[in-house]
Protein backbone atom coordinates (compact mmCIF):
# COMPACT_ATOMS: atom_id res chain seq x y z
CA UNK A 1 0.00 0.00 0.00
CA UNK A 2 1.98 2.98 -1.38
CA UNK A 3 2.11 6.23 0.77
CA UNK A 4 2.49 9.49 -1.65
CA UNK A 5 3.02 12.82 -1.06
CA UNK A 6 2.28 15.60 -2.29
CA UNK A 7 5.22 18.23 -4.10
CA UNK A 8 5.92 21.58 -3.95
CA UNK A 9 9.11 23.65 -5.14
CA UNK A 10 11.03 20.20 -5.18
CA UNK A 11 10.25 19.30 -1.41
CA UNK A 12 8.04 15.86 -0.83
CA UNK A 13 5.42 17.04 1.99
CA UNK A 14 2.45 15.88 3.43
CA UNK A 15 -0.59 18.31 3.45
CA UNK A 16 0.06 21.22 6.03
CA UNK A 17 -2.95 19.97 8.35
CA UNK A 18 -1.68 16.11 8.27
CA UNK A 19 -4.77 14.99 6.61
CA UNK A 20 -4.89 12.15 4.45
CA UNK A 21 -7.67 10.34 2.07
CA UNK A 22 -7.24 6.42 1.05
CA UNK A 23 -8.46 5.34 -1.86
CA UNK A 24 -9.32 1.68 -2.33
CA UNK A 25 -9.62 -1.62 -4.52
CA UNK A 26 -12.58 -1.17 -6.64
CA UNK A 27 -12.99 -5.13 -6.48
CA UNK A 28 -12.24 -5.98 -2.75
CA UNK A 29 -12.27 -2.91 -0.97
CA UNK A 30 -8.90 -3.09 -0.08
CA UNK A 31 -6.98 0.18 0.61
CA UNK A 32 -4.86 0.84 -2.91
CA UNK A 33 -3.08 4.38 -1.95
CA UNK A 34 -3.38 6.74 1.23
CA UNK A 35 -2.66 10.04 0.04
CA UNK A 36 -2.32 13.74 1.12
CA UNK A 37 -5.59 16.01 1.61
CA UNK A 38 -3.95 18.83 0.52
CA UNK A 39 -5.65 22.26 2.00
CA UNK A 40 -6.25 25.24 -0.07
CA UNK A 41 -3.04 26.78 1.29
CA UNK A 42 -1.31 23.97 0.28
CA UNK A 43 -2.83 24.87 -3.28
CA UNK A 44 -1.66 28.33 -3.50
CA UNK A 45 1.79 27.35 -2.25
CA UNK A 46 1.57 24.63 -5.58
CA UNK A 47 0.92 27.46 -7.22
CA UNK A 48 3.09 30.20 -6.39
CA UNK A 49 6.51 27.81 -6.35
CA UNK A 50 5.53 27.38 -10.01
CA UNK A 51 5.10 31.44 -10.41
CA UNK A 52 8.89 31.14 -8.63
CA UNK A 53 10.23 29.23 -11.32
CA UNK A 54 8.26 30.46 -13.88
CA UNK A 55 11.16 33.23 -14.65
CA UNK A 56 14.32 30.86 -14.43
CA UNK A 57 12.25 27.81 -16.42
CA UNK A 58 11.02 30.05 -19.22
CA UNK A 59 14.40 31.44 -20.21
CA UNK A 60 15.85 28.23 -20.31
CA UNK A 61 17.23 26.88 -23.74
CA UNK A 62 15.35 24.53 -25.99
CA UNK A 63 17.82 22.36 -25.39
CA UNK A 64 17.92 22.02 -22.21
CA UNK A 65 13.98 21.31 -21.95
CA UNK A 66 14.46 19.14 -24.68
CA UNK A 67 17.23 17.11 -23.08
CA UNK A 68 15.33 17.27 -19.35
CA UNK A 69 11.94 15.71 -21.14
CA UNK A 70 13.91 12.94 -22.69
CA UNK A 71 15.32 11.87 -19.89
CA UNK A 72 12.18 12.18 -17.80
CA UNK A 73 10.71 9.82 -20.86
CA UNK A 74 13.09 7.10 -19.90
CA UNK A 75 12.40 7.55 -16.51
CA UNK A 76 8.56 6.86 -16.75
CA UNK A 77 9.06 3.74 -18.82
CA UNK A 78 11.31 2.11 -16.53
CA UNK A 79 8.71 2.81 -13.82
CA UNK A 80 6.08 0.28 -15.89
CA UNK A 81 5.95 -2.31 -13.33
CA UNK A 82 5.22 -0.15 -10.67
CA UNK A 83 2.30 1.63 -12.92
CA UNK A 84 0.90 -1.45 -13.82
CA UNK A 85 1.02 -2.46 -9.84
CA UNK A 86 -0.58 1.31 -9.38
CA UNK A 87 -3.43 1.16 -11.92
CA UNK A 88 -4.61 -2.47 -11.20
CA UNK A 89 -4.61 -1.74 -7.69
CA UNK A 90 -6.55 1.92 -8.04
CA UNK A 91 -8.79 1.72 -10.74
CA UNK A 92 -8.96 -2.27 -11.58
CA UNK A 93 -6.74 -1.82 -15.12
CA UNK A 94 -5.82 -4.45 -16.95
CA UNK A 95 -1.49 -4.56 -17.57
CA UNK A 96 -2.55 -4.87 -21.58
CA UNK A 97 -4.23 -1.32 -20.44
CA UNK A 98 -1.63 0.00 -18.56
CA UNK A 99 1.35 -1.11 -20.32
CA UNK A 100 -0.17 0.85 -23.46
CA UNK A 101 -0.66 4.09 -20.82
CA UNK A 102 3.47 3.97 -20.34
CA UNK A 103 3.95 3.39 -23.96
CA UNK A 104 2.14 6.52 -25.03
CA UNK A 105 2.92 8.89 -22.49
CA UNK A 106 6.60 8.30 -23.31
CA UNK A 107 5.78 9.28 -26.76
CA UNK A 108 3.99 12.15 -25.03
CA UNK A 109 7.03 13.30 -23.59
CA UNK A 110 9.70 12.61 -26.17
CA UNK A 111 7.21 14.54 -28.96
CA UNK A 112 7.25 17.79 -26.34
CA UNK A 113 11.08 17.28 -26.19
CA UNK A 114 11.01 18.03 -30.19
CA UNK A 115 8.02 20.67 -29.98
CA UNK A 116 10.36 23.05 -28.12
CA UNK A 117 12.54 24.28 -31.09
CA UNK A 118 9.17 24.64 -33.04
CA UNK A 119 7.76 27.53 -30.71
CA UNK A 120 8.30 29.72 -33.14
CA UNK A 121 5.88 33.10 -34.74
CA UNK A 122 6.44 34.82 -37.85
CA UNK A 123 7.38 38.14 -39.32
CA UNK A 124 3.66 40.26 -40.69
CA UNK A 125 4.42 42.91 -43.49
CA UNK A 126 3.32 46.11 -42.02
CA UNK A 127 2.11 49.60 -43.81
CA UNK A 128 4.03 51.29 -41.35
CA UNK A 129 7.22 52.10 -43.36
CA UNK A 130 10.18 50.68 -41.73
CA UNK A 131 8.12 49.22 -39.01
CA UNK A 132 9.47 45.15 -38.30
CA UNK A 133 6.16 43.75 -36.97
CA UNK A 134 6.22 40.13 -35.11
CA UNK A 135 3.90 37.47 -33.88
CA UNK A 136 6.07 36.06 -31.27
CA UNK A 137 4.60 33.16 -28.68
CA UNK A 138 5.89 33.07 -25.59
CA UNK A 139 5.25 30.75 -22.89
CA UNK A 140 1.90 32.03 -20.79
CA UNK A 141 2.98 31.14 -17.01
CA UNK A 142 1.89 28.68 -14.67
CA UNK A 143 -0.49 25.57 -15.78
CA UNK A 144 -2.85 23.91 -13.96
CA UNK A 145 -3.56 20.60 -15.09
CA UNK A 146 -6.01 18.45 -13.62
CA UNK A 147 -6.38 14.83 -14.90
CA UNK A 148 -8.65 11.60 -14.87
CA UNK A 149 -8.23 8.22 -13.81
CA UNK A 150 -9.16 6.36 -17.21
CA UNK A 151 -6.01 6.58 -18.85
CA UNK A 152 -4.10 8.25 -15.76
CA UNK A 153 -0.49 8.05 -17.66
CA UNK A 154 -1.56 9.20 -20.90
CA UNK A 155 -3.90 11.66 -19.48
CA UNK A 156 -1.49 13.29 -16.70
CA UNK A 157 1.40 13.47 -19.37
CA UNK A 158 -0.49 15.48 -21.80
CA UNK A 159 -1.77 17.53 -18.93
CA UNK A 160 1.60 19.04 -18.41
CA UNK A 161 4.57 17.77 -21.33
CA UNK A 162 3.61 20.74 -23.57
CA UNK A 163 3.08 23.17 -21.78
CA UNK A 164 6.64 22.37 -19.92
CA UNK A 165 7.84 22.25 -23.01
CA UNK A 166 6.35 25.55 -24.14
CA UNK A 167 8.34 27.21 -21.38
CA UNK A 168 5.24 27.37 -19.04
CA UNK A 169 6.15 25.76 -15.08
CA UNK A 170 3.17 23.21 -14.29
CA UNK A 171 0.61 22.17 -11.24
CA UNK A 172 -0.79 19.16 -11.65
CA UNK A 173 -3.73 18.02 -9.48
CA UNK A 174 -3.75 14.50 -9.48
CA UNK A 175 -7.22 12.15 -9.46
CA UNK A 176 -8.63 11.23 -6.40
CA UNK A 177 -9.04 8.20 -7.85
CA UNK A 178 -5.26 7.39 -8.87
CA UNK A 179 -3.18 9.13 -6.56
CA UNK A 180 -0.23 6.94 -6.99
CA UNK A 181 -0.23 6.73 -10.22
CA UNK A 182 -0.11 10.26 -11.15
CA UNK A 183 2.48 10.47 -8.27
CA UNK A 184 4.78 8.13 -10.30
CA UNK A 185 4.57 10.55 -13.12
CA UNK A 186 5.73 13.24 -10.94
CA UNK A 187 8.51 11.00 -9.92
CA UNK A 188 9.94 10.55 -12.92
CA UNK A 189 10.16 14.07 -13.54
CA UNK A 190 12.05 14.56 -10.81
CA UNK A 191 14.44 11.87 -11.23
CA UNK A 192 15.02 13.54 -14.91
CA UNK A 193 16.10 16.37 -13.08
CA UNK A 194 13.65 19.13 -13.48
CA UNK A 195 14.17 22.38 -11.26
CA UNK A 196 12.25 22.80 -7.98
CA UNK A 197 9.29 24.61 -8.96
CA UNK A 198 9.24 23.39 -12.65
CA UNK A 199 6.50 20.82 -12.01
CA UNK A 200 4.12 20.70 -8.89
CA UNK A 201 1.79 18.09 -7.45
CA UNK A 202 -1.31 18.29 -5.19
CA UNK A 203 -4.24 15.62 -4.23
CA UNK A 204 -6.67 16.59 -2.24
CA UNK A 205 -9.71 14.24 -0.82
CA UNK A 206 -12.64 14.14 -2.93
CA UNK A 207 -14.95 16.45 -0.73
CA UNK A 208 -11.99 19.17 -0.86
CA UNK A 209 -11.79 19.29 -5.35
CA UNK A 210 -13.93 22.16 -5.69
CA UNK A 211 -12.63 24.51 -3.27
CA UNK A 212 -8.65 23.29 -4.12
CA UNK A 213 -9.45 23.84 -7.60
CA UNK A 214 -11.19 27.31 -7.64
CA UNK A 215 -8.45 28.65 -5.10
CA UNK A 216 -5.83 27.63 -8.13
CA UNK A 217 -7.81 28.86 -10.56
CA UNK A 218 -7.97 31.99 -8.90
CA UNK A 219 -4.56 32.75 -8.25
CA UNK A 220 -3.27 35.86 -10.50
CA UNK A 221 -0.35 33.66 -11.61
CA UNK A 222 -2.14 30.61 -13.12
CA UNK A 223 -2.29 31.60 -16.85
CA UNK A 224 -4.14 28.17 -18.40
CA UNK A 225 -5.84 25.83 -16.97
CA UNK A 226 -6.60 22.38 -18.62
CA UNK A 227 -9.22 19.54 -18.07
CA UNK A 228 -9.81 16.13 -19.02
CA UNK A 229 -12.70 14.27 -17.56
CA UNK A 230 -16.85 14.64 -17.77
CA UNK A 231 -18.84 17.03 -19.62
CA UNK A 232 -20.80 17.53 -16.28
CA UNK A 233 -17.86 18.70 -14.39
CA UNK A 234 -16.11 20.17 -17.54
CA UNK A 235 -19.09 22.65 -17.93
CA UNK A 236 -18.05 23.54 -13.83
CA UNK A 237 -14.59 24.05 -14.53
CA UNK A 238 -15.35 26.46 -17.73
CA UNK A 239 -17.75 28.22 -15.38
CA UNK A 240 -15.43 28.52 -13.20
CA UNK A 241 -12.28 29.58 -15.55
CA UNK A 242 -15.09 32.35 -16.39
CA UNK A 243 -15.22 33.88 -13.70
CA UNK A 244 -11.69 34.62 -13.34
CA UNK A 245 -11.17 34.99 -17.23
CA UNK A 246 -8.72 31.99 -17.56
CA UNK A 247 -8.48 30.22 -20.94
CA UNK A 248 -9.22 27.13 -20.26
CA UNK A 249 -8.90 23.66 -22.37
CA UNK A 250 -11.58 20.73 -22.21
CA UNK A 251 -11.09 17.92 -23.48
CA UNK A 252 -14.94 15.69 -22.16
CA UNK A 253 -17.09 13.15 -22.90
CA UNK A 254 -17.94 11.17 -26.02
CA UNK A 255 -20.43 8.66 -27.54
CA UNK A 256 -17.92 8.01 -30.18
CA UNK A 257 -19.61 6.34 -33.41
CA UNK A 258 -18.15 3.49 -35.76
CA UNK A 259 -19.96 3.69 -39.12
CA UNK A 260 -20.41 -0.04 -40.86
CA UNK A 261 -21.72 1.17 -44.44
CA UNK A 262 -22.84 -1.62 -47.25
CA UNK A 263 -19.59 -2.46 -48.43
CA UNK A 264 -17.29 -2.65 -45.34
CA UNK A 265 -14.56 -4.98 -44.69
CA UNK A 266 -16.59 -6.89 -41.72
CA UNK A 267 -13.68 -8.76 -40.42
CA UNK A 268 -11.84 -5.46 -40.04
CA UNK A 269 -15.00 -3.16 -38.71
CA UNK A 270 -15.35 -6.23 -36.16
CA UNK A 271 -12.09 -6.14 -35.21
CA UNK A 272 -11.85 -2.56 -34.32
CA UNK A 273 -15.36 -2.20 -32.68
CA UNK A 274 -14.33 -4.87 -30.33
CA UNK A 275 -11.01 -2.81 -29.79
CA UNK A 276 -12.98 0.16 -29.49
CA UNK A 277 -15.95 -0.91 -27.03
CA UNK A 278 -13.82 -2.95 -24.72
CA UNK A 279 -10.52 -1.72 -24.15
CA UNK A 280 -10.04 -0.88 -20.86
CA UNK A 281 -13.83 -1.89 -20.46
CA UNK A 282 -15.25 0.80 -22.49
CA UNK A 283 -13.96 3.51 -19.87
CA UNK A 284 -12.10 5.30 -22.38
CA UNK A 285 -13.27 8.96 -23.44
CA UNK A 286 -13.06 7.34 -27.72
CA UNK A 287 -14.84 4.51 -26.55
CA UNK A 288 -17.25 2.80 -29.19
CA UNK A 289 -20.17 3.93 -28.08
CA UNK A 290 -22.84 3.54 -30.92
CA UNK A 291 -22.32 0.79 -33.32
CA UNK A 292 -24.20 1.88 -36.73
CA UNK A 293 -24.49 -0.81 -39.40
CA UNK A 294 -26.02 -0.67 -42.57
CA UNK A 295 -28.87 -3.20 -42.38
CA UNK A 296 -28.00 -5.19 -45.32
CA UNK A 297 -24.56 -6.47 -43.65
CA UNK A 298 -26.13 -6.08 -40.31
CA UNK A 299 -26.72 -9.71 -39.72
CA UNK A 300 -23.19 -11.03 -40.72
CA UNK A 301 -21.58 -8.22 -38.53
CA UNK A 302 -23.26 -8.36 -35.66
CA UNK A 303 -23.23 -12.45 -35.25
CA UNK A 304 -19.23 -12.05 -35.92
CA UNK A 305 -18.90 -9.33 -33.11
CA UNK A 306 -20.88 -10.86 -31.06
CA UNK A 307 -18.73 -14.08 -31.08
CA UNK A 308 -15.71 -12.19 -30.80
CA UNK A 309 -17.36 -10.07 -27.66
CA UNK A 310 -18.14 -12.82 -25.92
CA UNK A 311 -14.82 -14.59 -26.09
CA UNK A 312 -12.67 -11.43 -24.19
CA UNK A 313 -11.00 -12.65 -21.04
CA UNK A 314 -12.61 -11.42 -17.93
CA UNK A 315 -10.88 -10.88 -14.72
CA UNK A 316 -8.91 -9.74 -11.59
CA UNK A 317 -6.15 -8.04 -13.32
CA UNK A 318 -3.80 -8.98 -10.48
CA UNK A 319 -4.03 -12.44 -11.13
CA UNK A 320 -2.97 -12.68 -14.74
CA UNK A 321 -3.50 -11.29 -18.16
CA UNK A 322 -7.16 -10.06 -18.94
CA UNK A 323 -9.10 -8.11 -21.31
CA UNK A 324 -11.23 -6.79 -19.25
CA UNK A 325 -10.54 -5.69 -15.70
CA UNK A 326 -12.36 -3.89 -13.19
CA UNK A 327 -14.32 -1.23 -13.88
CA UNK A 328 -13.35 1.73 -11.66
CA UNK A 329 -16.70 1.41 -9.06
CA UNK A 330 -19.93 -0.38 -8.29
CA UNK A 331 -21.60 3.51 -9.75
CA UNK A 332 -20.30 2.16 -13.17
CA UNK A 333 -21.84 -1.38 -12.74
CA UNK A 334 -25.31 0.44 -11.06
CA UNK A 335 -25.46 2.80 -14.55
CA UNK A 336 -24.77 -0.27 -16.53
CA UNK A 337 -26.87 -2.43 -15.55
CA UNK A 338 -30.01 0.21 -15.73
CA UNK A 339 -28.85 0.66 -19.30
CA UNK A 340 -29.17 -2.84 -20.12
CA UNK A 341 -32.86 -3.40 -18.25
CA UNK A 342 -33.90 -0.17 -19.97
CA UNK A 343 -33.05 -1.25 -23.39
CA UNK A 344 -34.51 -4.39 -23.28
CA UNK A 345 -37.94 -3.45 -21.73
CA UNK A 346 -37.78 -1.14 -24.58
CA UNK A 347 -37.02 -4.20 -27.24
CA UNK A 348 -33.37 -4.50 -27.86
CA UNK A 349 -31.60 -7.78 -27.61
CA UNK A 350 -28.99 -8.96 -25.43
CA UNK A 351 -26.49 -10.61 -27.95
CA UNK A 352 -23.68 -11.16 -25.20
CA UNK A 353 -22.52 -10.56 -21.57
CA UNK A 354 -25.28 -8.71 -19.24
CA UNK A 355 -26.44 -7.35 -15.90
CA UNK A 356 -23.33 -7.85 -13.25
CA UNK A 357 -23.58 -8.09 -9.62
CA UNK A 358 -19.47 -6.76 -9.19
CA UNK A 359 -17.06 -4.34 -10.65
CA UNK A 360 -16.19 -7.36 -13.33
CA UNK A 361 -18.70 -6.95 -16.32
CA UNK A 362 -18.40 -8.48 -18.77
CA UNK A 363 -18.52 -7.47 -22.72
CA UNK A 364 -21.87 -6.67 -23.39
CA UNK A 365 -23.70 -5.76 -26.53
CA UNK A 366 -27.47 -4.69 -27.07
CA UNK A 367 -28.99 -4.89 -30.95
CA UNK A 368 -31.35 -3.16 -32.28
CA UNK A 369 -31.36 -0.06 -30.10
CA UNK A 370 -33.30 2.39 -30.68
CA UNK A 371 -33.62 6.62 -30.01
CA UNK A 372 -36.11 5.22 -27.10
CA UNK A 373 -33.63 3.48 -25.53
CA UNK A 374 -31.40 5.39 -23.05
CA UNK A 375 -28.06 3.77 -24.37
CA UNK A 376 -28.58 5.43 -27.99
CA UNK A 377 -27.86 8.85 -26.23
CA UNK A 378 -26.06 8.33 -22.64
CA UNK A 379 -22.47 7.64 -22.37
CA UNK A 380 -22.28 4.15 -20.58
CA UNK A 381 -18.30 4.55 -19.93
CA UNK A 382 -18.17 1.13 -19.62
CA UNK A 383 -18.02 -2.22 -21.49
CA UNK A 384 -22.47 -2.00 -22.42
CA UNK A 385 -22.43 -1.07 -26.36
CA UNK A 386 -25.49 -0.78 -28.33
CA UNK A 387 -25.98 -1.74 -32.13
CA UNK A 388 -28.06 0.40 -34.24
CA UNK A 389 -29.38 -0.68 -37.67
CA UNK A 390 -30.03 1.75 -40.35
CA UNK A 391 -30.81 1.96 -44.23
CA UNK A 392 -28.19 3.65 -46.71
CA UNK A 393 -25.45 6.48 -45.72
CA UNK A 394 -28.20 9.59 -45.26
CA UNK A 395 -29.45 7.24 -42.04
CA UNK A 396 -26.06 6.97 -41.08
CA UNK A 397 -24.86 9.83 -41.09
CA UNK A 398 -28.14 11.21 -39.25
CA UNK A 399 -28.05 8.43 -36.12
CA UNK A 400 -24.11 9.58 -36.12
CA UNK A 401 -25.02 13.13 -35.71
CA UNK A 402 -27.81 12.63 -33.25
CA UNK A 403 -25.85 13.59 -30.07
CA UNK A 404 -24.52 15.77 -28.00
CA UNK A 405 -21.17 14.58 -27.61
CA UNK A 406 -18.66 14.65 -30.24
CA UNK A 407 -15.19 13.93 -29.98
CA UNK A 408 -13.93 10.42 -31.82
CA UNK A 409 -15.81 8.50 -34.40
CA UNK A 410 -15.28 5.83 -37.48
CA UNK A 411 -16.14 4.85 -41.11
CA UNK A 412 -15.53 2.01 -42.42
CA UNK A 413 -16.36 1.04 -46.25
CA UNK A 414 -14.28 -0.53 -49.00
CA UNK A 415 -15.35 2.56 -50.99
CA UNK A 416 -12.88 5.12 -49.72
CA UNK A 417 -13.76 8.33 -51.85
CA UNK A 418 -17.18 7.30 -50.48
CA UNK A 419 -16.15 6.73 -46.46
CA UNK A 420 -14.24 10.07 -47.07
CA UNK A 421 -17.31 11.75 -47.74
CA UNK A 422 -19.01 10.48 -44.83
CA UNK A 423 -16.38 11.20 -42.00
CA UNK A 424 -16.11 14.91 -43.38
CA UNK A 425 -20.06 15.21 -42.64
CA UNK A 426 -19.66 13.65 -38.55
CA UNK A 427 -19.61 16.33 -36.42
CA UNK A 428 -16.71 14.91 -34.39
CA UNK A 429 -12.94 16.66 -33.42
CA UNK A 430 -11.65 13.21 -34.64
CA UNK A 431 -12.98 10.59 -37.38
CA UNK A 432 -10.65 7.23 -38.67
CA UNK A 433 -11.49 5.88 -41.70
CA UNK A 434 -11.17 2.33 -41.82
CA UNK A 435 -9.51 2.41 -38.28
CA UNK A 436 -10.86 2.21 -34.61
CA UNK A 437 -12.89 5.22 -32.93
CA UNK A 438 -9.87 4.69 -29.70
CA UNK A 439 -6.58 5.49 -31.33
CA UNK A 440 -3.93 8.42 -30.12
CA UNK A 441 -0.56 9.87 -31.03
CA UNK A 442 1.08 12.65 -29.30
CA UNK A 443 1.90 14.24 -31.89
CA UNK A 444 -2.12 14.60 -33.64
CA UNK A 445 -4.38 17.19 -33.40
CA UNK A 446 -6.94 16.04 -30.15
CA UNK A 447 -9.72 17.52 -29.33
CA UNK A 448 -13.85 17.46 -29.81
CA UNK A 449 -16.62 19.79 -30.74
CA UNK A 450 -20.49 20.09 -29.32
CA UNK A 451 -20.55 18.40 -25.74
CA UNK A 452 -16.50 17.23 -26.27
CA UNK A 453 -14.72 19.85 -25.35
CA UNK A 454 -13.06 23.05 -26.10
CA UNK A 455 -9.75 23.45 -28.15
CA UNK A 456 -7.10 20.69 -28.87
CA UNK A 457 -4.05 18.94 -27.08
CA UNK A 458 -0.90 17.38 -29.50
CA UNK A 459 1.86 18.60 -31.47
CA UNK A 460 1.74 22.20 -32.71
CA UNK A 461 -2.59 22.43 -31.69
CA UNK A 462 -0.47 22.32 -28.09
CA UNK A 463 2.12 25.15 -28.55
CA UNK A 464 -0.81 27.55 -29.71
CA UNK A 465 -2.95 26.03 -26.43
CA UNK A 466 0.15 26.84 -24.19
CA UNK A 467 1.44 29.96 -25.11
CA UNK A 468 0.68 33.30 -25.56
CA UNK A 469 0.57 34.94 -29.14
CA UNK A 470 2.22 38.66 -29.00
CA UNK A 471 2.87 41.42 -31.10
CA UNK A 472 6.05 43.25 -31.06
CA UNK A 473 7.04 46.08 -33.33
CA UNK A 474 10.43 47.25 -34.00
CA UNK A 475 10.79 50.86 -36.20
CA UNK A 476 13.86 50.85 -37.90
CA UNK A 477 13.44 54.22 -39.35
CA UNK A 478 12.23 57.41 -38.40
CA UNK A 479 8.33 57.46 -38.20
CA UNK A 480 6.26 60.30 -39.39
CA UNK A 481 3.06 61.16 -36.80
CA UNK A 482 0.43 63.70 -37.82
CA UNK A 483 0.78 65.73 -35.38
Amino acid sequence: MPTISLLIHGQATAASNGATFERRNPLDGTVATTAPAATVQDAIAAVEAAAAAFPAWSATGPGQRRALLTKAAHALEAKAPAFIAAMAAETGASAMWAGFNVHLAAGTLLEAASLTTQINGEVIPSDVPGNLSMGVRQAAGVVLGMAPWNAPIILGVRAIAVPLACGNTVVLKGSELCPATHGLIIEALQEAGLPPGVVNFITNAPADAATVVEAMVAHPAVRRVNFTGSTHVGKIMAATCARYLKPVLLELGGKAPLLVLDDADLEAAVNAAAFGAFANSGQICMSTERIIVDASVADAFVALLATKAASLALGDPRQGPVVLGSVVDMATVHRCNALIDDALEKGATLLCGGKADSTLMPATLLDHVTPAMRIYSDESFGPVKGIVRVHGVEEAVACANDNAYGLSSAVFGRDIARALQVAGRIQSGICHVNGPTVHDEPQMPFGGVKGSGIGSFGGRAGIEAFTDLRWITVQTTPRHYPF
